[in-house]
């Protein structure tokens, strides 16, 4: 599972289109930044670090293998922590609800271009019914799902729903320039 992830990682690098400057200049990941940039980044409604918008696809891997070699080191070096239930609940809740969160930079980015131009009607279609037999299992089963799963489940699916709508509305319109939501012209998580 593990390897297709990564072959599907490097497929959509090759594939992408290019994620530009930043400030007027391209960028590296993590060089030069202090935390009160990635501080000002987030309360901008910009990704802390530029994280996983990086131009080089070996930034992506690096940090991969980063991350891997410290969970890594933490298992080996450190099973008091690796064999601990809290920092297993943990790791799980963590992964659950990074893929909970999946959806959101799609809505953000259909919001911002009021379009859902290259967005597949069919990846909608599946998403959803991938929500309906996660929720079906969730809430019908006779075996017990703790309710995180529930909840994440639940958020996904709103979010999924929520793309839906977007496709109705926008539909796949040309993309046009981002319209800020305010009148004053400040721009922040979503404008």
């Amino acid at each position: 599972m593990i390897v297709v992830q990564l072959i599907l990682l490097k497929v959509a690098l090759d594939n992408r289109a290019s994620t530009g400057a930043r400030d007027g200049l391209e960028h590296t990941p993590f060089h030069g930044y202090t935390a009160e940039d990635g501080l000002k980044d987030l309360l901008s409604g910009r990704r802390p670090y530029g994280f996983w918008q990086w131009n080089n696809p070996k930034s992506y891997f690096q940090f991969l293998a980063y991350l891997a070699s410290g969970l890594l080191a933490i298992h080996v070096l450190l099973p008091f922590i690796s064999q601990s239930p809290t920092y297993i609940s943990f790791l799980g809740y963590l992964g659950l609800t990074i893929e909970a969160f999946l959806p959101v930079p799609q809505i953000i980015q259909n919001h911002r271009a009021r379009s859902c131009k290259g967005f597949r009607l069919s990846v909608i279609v599946n998403w959803l019914a991938g929500d309906a037999m996660k929720m079906s299992y969730f809430f019908l089963s006779s075996e017990y799902v703790p309710w995180p799963f529930r909840l994440c489940g639940m958020f996904q699916a709103c979010c999924d729903t929520y793309l839906g709508i977007q496709y109705y509305m926008y539909g796949e319109g040309p993309a046009g320039v981002d319209i800020p939501m305010s009148s004053t012209g400040k721009s922040g998580l979503f404008g």
